[in-house]
């Protein structure tokens, strides 16, 4: 019976390490999305850069403004590959929370059987000694007919 309380005991802490991986795993999704929304706002806003300055091609445009908007333009494409860069680690990240609750369910759907077949065991012990006493009550009592004896039952 200790043995299937420190079970009990070990269940317990693998749903709550379960739970939190749980968290982790929500906590990383969401980064991910923040970070592919932000990701979805530079690149609108780099389309609309190159959207307002496309529509100004046949105007004369002074060298030097020229210069400051691809050096902006620059500028964005840089930030953007970093925000790639920052999705990617997310996706690692969130992954890696995906395999260790996948890990944990899997050690509370372990133990659980574990404990399952525990109290089938106990359950078939006590069984066979409730069957064990039964038999032995039948003997004595076809004992007790037979020659004539009687037993009285402890």
């Amino acid at each position: 019976m200790s043995s299937l309380n420190a079970l009990m005991v070990a269940i317990d802490a693998a749903m709550r390490k379960r739970d939190e991986a749980r968290r982790t795993l929500q906590a990383r999704a969401q980064a991910c999305q923040s970070a592919q929304a932000q990701m979805d706002q530079l690149q609108d806003y780099a389309a609309q850069m190159q959207q307002r300055w496309g529509a100004h091609e046949n105007q004369a445009v002074q060298p030097e403004v020229m210069y400051h908007q691809y050096q902006f333009m620059e500028r964005l494409n840089h930030a953007m590959g970093l925000q790639t860069k920052v999705i990617q680690d997310h996706a690692i990240r969130l992954e890696a929370a995906q395999k260790a609750l996948m890990a944990c369910e899997l050690r509370v759907t372990s133990l659980q059987k574990v404990v399952a077949a525990r109290q089938r065991d106990i359950s078939l012990a006590q069984m066979r000694r409730e069957q064990k006493q039964t038999d032995e009550r039948a003997a004595l009592q076809f004992i007790g007919r037979t020659f004539g004896l009687q037993f009285q039952e402890a």
